[in-house]
């Protein structure tokens, strides 16, 4: 598969390259719809763990390539299946998702998903994100399912709301908030409340996956001003406006 500079770098990183087939789709609300595909090999050779992710490739107005990272839904490694959920905006990427039904092919290159669970197990999980990151969510609880968790959720739609994560009330605590100001109101909540949470900087694990912008102002201020060790903090831009 070529696919420009970008490709190239992730064949020097080892990437392996799959083709995806769409098997079925359906509509979980208008801004969130969950394809289902076969995986082209990829479980077989690769396994699975948590939280992992592929590269989906698309293409671009201009002709050239670019490549958007997806959770894996429920892989099953046996039946070589899994499925996507894509928060819908504007761009290729949700375009294609939009259109996408049984018998649509897609390029994918798996590379950089690695996720070690910590060890030892933090006292409390944290967790900042929006709807693009409810797979990347489900798994990272999943995967820790006796750690206690505090969660901010960034919503942009009131359907959001009608997106459900598997909770338990007795150790995990959600607080949802509407998109504002380009995530600069998640910013301010996050800040007001997160220090009363946190008695030992190193007994406390942070992911965010939010846009890029909000994920960098996040993690600075977890990582400068509350001294949370570099290795318990997990920081990954999910998405950011594309160049259509």
């Amino acid at each position: 598969m070529g696919h420009g500079w970008e490709g190239a770098v992730l064949k020097l990183f080892r990437g392996k390259d799959f083709e995806f087939t769409v098997t079925g789709a359906e509509d979980v609300t208008e801004h969130y719809r969950r394809l289902h595909l076969t995986d082209g090999g990829m479980l077989a050779l690769t396994g699975v763990h948590p939280t992992m992710w592929v590269r989906l490739w698309f293409d671009r107005a201009d002709g050239r390539h670019h490549q958007r990272a997806y959770t894996l839904v429920d892989p099953d490694p046996a039946a070589g299946t899994f499925s996507l959920e894509f928060a819908l905006h504007d761009g290729r990427a949700s375009d294609w998702a939009r259109k996408a039904g049984p018998g649509d092919k897609i390029e994918a290159t798996l590379q950089g998903t690695g996720f070690d669970v910590p060890d030892p197990l933090p006292a409390r999980l944290v967790v900042i994100g929006d709807t693009a990151a409810f797979p990347a969510v489900t798994s990272l609880l999943n995967a820790m399912p006796d750690v206690p968790a505090t969660l901010w959720l960034e919503t942009q739609h009131a359907s959001d709301h009608d997106l459900g994560l598997s909770l338990d009330p007795a150790l995990h605590d959600l607080h949802r908030v509407e998109r504002r100001a380009a995530g600069g109101h998640l910013v301010d909540e996050v800040r007001a409340a997160l220090p009363a949470l946190i008695e030992d900087s190193a007994d406390v694990y942070v992911w965010i996956t939010c846009d890029t912008t909000t994920t960098r102002a996040l993690a600075s201020y977890v990582r400068k001003e509350l001294s949370i060790p570099r290795h318990r903090v997990h920081a990954l831009g999910y998405w950011r406006p594309e160049k259509r």
